[in-house]
C-alpha cells in the first residue's frame, strides 16, 4: 500500500502542506482489539483486519483519505479469562478514542470514520456516540466493517449454517478463519483447528476471505464516497436548554 494513506508516514510538513492544498478530506481511524481468537488464529486478528481493510478503502478514495492509526487494543474483559488477552475498561476506550478524534478534528478534518473491527466496542461506542457528535461538530461515523455485509452475503459464502448479518463476524468461526487464510495465513495454525470442539473454523477458505474481502472495501468505499459527497452526513443531536 502507499505510504500517502498512513498518517504516520508523513512528515509534518508534508501533512501540513496536503491539508492546505485541500487533498486530505476524510480520516479513517481503525479500532480494534488485541485477544485470543480461540486456539487457531493469532491474537492480533481483529486490529490487522481492521488496519488492513482502512488501508484498502483509503487506496481506493487517494488523495481524498489518510489512515489515522493510535488505538491497538478494545473493550475485551470478556476474553479476559484467556491470558495474553490485552483489554480497557470502557471509560478508557472511549477516553483514548475521544482524544484521538480531538486531535484529527484539530488536524482540520471534517470527515472522520471510525472502522471498527471488535463487537466488543460496540455498545459503548454506541451509547456515547451523540455526546461524540455535540462536542465534535463534525461527520463524524462508526462503523462495524462487517456491518456492511448482508444476509445474502452469509448464506452465499458460509457453509458453517446461514447467519443473519448480526451474526457476523462470529469469534474465530469461518468467517473471521477465511479472512485470515487469504490476507495473512502465516496466522492460521491449521494444524491444531480440528482438534478444537468447534469445527466451524475448519470449513474457512482463502476464497471465502477473499470474496468477503472484495465486498466489504467496496462498500465501505462506497459509505464514504457518501460521507464526502454529502450524501451521508450526521445530524448533530440537539442541545437541550
Amino acid at each position: 500500500m502507499s505510504s500517502e494513506i498512513w498518517l504516520g508516514k508523513h512528515t509534518r510538513r508534508e501533512f501540513r502542506e496536503r491539508m492546505a492544498r485541500g487533498d486530505l478530506q476524510l480520516a479513517i481511524l481503525p479500532v480494534a482489539a488485541m485477544e485470543q481468537h480461540l486456539e487457531h488464529l493469532a491474537m492480533e486478528h481483529d486490529w490487522r483486519s481492521a488496519r488492513l481493510i482502512a488501508g484498502a478503502v483509503a487506496e481506493r478514495l487517494a488523495p481524498r483519505a489518510l489512515v489515522a492509526e493510535g488505538l491497538m487494543a478494545g473493550i475485551s474483559e470478556h476474553h479476559m479469562i484467556h491470558k495474553g488477552t490485552l483489554s480497557l475498561q470502557p471509560g478508557t476506550f472511549l477516553m483514548v478514542l475521544s482524544d484521538l478524534l480531538d486531535s484529527l478534528v484539530r488536524a482540520g478534518f471534517d470527515h472522520i470514520l471510525v472502522l471498527n473491527g471488535h463487537g466488543g466496542n460496540i455498545a459503548a461506542s454506541e451509547a456515547t456516540w451523540d455526546q461524540f457528535l455535540r462536542k465534535f461538530q463534525v461527520n463524524l461515523h462508526f462503523l462495524p466493517y462487517w456491518s456492511v455485509l448482508t444476509k445474502a452475503d452469509a448464506e452465499e459464502l458460509l457453509d458453517s449454517g446461514s447467519r443473519l448479518p448480526e451474526d457476523l463476524p462470529g469469534h474465530a468461526q469461518e468467517f473471521e478463519t477465511s479472512t485470515a487464510l487469504y490476507h495473512f495465513p502465516e496466522n492460521v495454525r491449521q494444524d491444531v483447528w480440528k482438534d478444537q470442539p468447534d469445527q466451524a473454523p475448519s470449513m474457512a477458505t482463502a476464497a471465502k476471505g477473499e470474496a468477503f474481502h472484495e465486498r466489504i472495501v467496496a462498500r465501505v468505499a462506497a459509505y464514504a464516497e457518501e460521507m464526502l459527497s454529502g450524501k451521508r452526513v450526521q445530524e448533530v443531536p440537539p442541545f437541550h436548554p
